[in-house]
């Protein structure tokens, strides 16, 4: 090999080293933007200078995705109470970019724990082939409000 191919391959090696390391110091500058908490529902719309809401229907951090408990508050059955708080959550999740099938976790408060059963045939099916992890519960105190049920998730975005 010639001192003249020697010489450009070495050039050609430093320059390539170079350029790799600038690239490598690039990437460490350009670091990803930190996740956002969003505000959807009633504490989404406030005017500058309004008070803040008590809480939020839902709330959002990066991908992570908080709604507030639902409750039914109409007389009727515990499997209707069921399905018209399920039904609200679909739409307050899809509303938000999510889904049913994207729910983490469920937390179902019973204004009396005789209804486990019948909320869990309108609960059946609802979440998916995987449906998440679930936490049910009856408070001493019954749940605000006067309804039968009360439910919150955890979902993904």
């Amino acid at each position: 090999m010639g001192k003249q191919t020697r010489r450009s391959m070495l050039k050609g090696a430093a320059v390539a080293a170079s350029m790799a390391t600038l690239a490598a110091a690039d990437a460490v500058a350009q670091k990803p933007a930190a996740p956002e908490k969003k505000s959807y529902g009633y504490g989404a719309n406030r005017k500058p200078g309004e008070a803040a809401p008590l809480f939020n229907a839902a709330v959002s951090y990066g991908n992570m995705l908080f709604l507030a408990g639902v409750g039914y508050h109409k007389p009727g059955t515990i499997q209707e109470a069921t399905k018209a708080v399920l039904d609200e959550i679909e739409q307050n999740l899809k509303s938000a970019g999510s889904s049913m099938e994207k729910v983490l976790k469920v937390s179902v408060f019973l204004n009396d724990l005789k209804d486990y059963a019948g909320m869990n045939e309108a609960y059946k099916g609802r979440f998916g082939d995987m449906p998440p992890v679930r936490t049910t519960v009856a408070p001493a105190g019954g749940v605000p409000g006067n309804s039968l049920v009360e439910i919150d998730v955890i979902a993904y975005i």
